[in-house]
């Protein structure tokens, strides 16, 4: 559960939804719940996460006649995930906004990140609320939700040379405000 499946696997899965087989569209359900969730308190949808989630996979399920055989079902589901969030965030308003993005984001952190001291990770996550949104957003894709470079591409809605070059901007920023500390190239 909440594993990636290979492209064939996954070719093989859509095939048997598409052919009407509920119990397939339940196993990428399955496999991609977990990102979808992490996805969506990363980028702002806290007490709303699931409700975002849910909204996508229905989105997901409707729009699969428009999907490209051979596409990656990941990425594109994450594009709806995080478009679902905008919606929610925009809905919500922007002082609730606030407080959901200071809310703590322990509980979706994988294990290996407790190791690393609960000040450090404060400073840093509030280094990176400080970024305007567009560096933000790609912090979080590529290094909370470890998304490569086309699935951040995917997921946002850039060409990939955008989230280059708003990667390296961010990183220099957070390389300003945490001075003494090691920001990653």
């Amino acid at each position: 559960m909440g594993g990636v499946i290979g492209q064939g696997d996954e070719a093989e899965v859509l095939a048997r939804v598409r052919g009407g087989d509920g119990a397939a569209y339940g196993e990428l359900v399955d496999r991609h719940a977990l990102i979808a969730k992490r996805t969506a308190v990363f980028l702002g949808a806290g007490a709303d996460a699931d409700d975002v989630v849910q909204e996508a996979f229905v989105k997901a399920y409707r729009g699969l006649g428009g999907f490209r055989d051979g596409a990656a079902f990941r990425p594109w589901l994450l594009r709806i995930v995080a478009n679902e969030t905008r919606n929610a965030v925009r809905a919500r308003g922007r002082r609730l906004r606030r407080e959901e993005l200071a809310a703590p984001l322990d509980v979706v952190l994988d294990p290996a990140d407790a190791a690393v001291s609960l000040e450090r990770r404060t400073e840093l996550l509030n280094a990176v609320r400080t970024l305007p949104e567009p560096m933000r957003l790609v912090v979080t894709c590529r290094y909370l939700l470890d998304l490569d470079e086309q699935e951040t591409a995917a997921v946002l809605g850039w060409p990939r040379g955008t989230v280059k070059s708003r990667l390296h901007r961010a990183l220099g920023r957070l390389r300003d405000a945490l001075p003494d500390k090691e920001v990653q190239r």
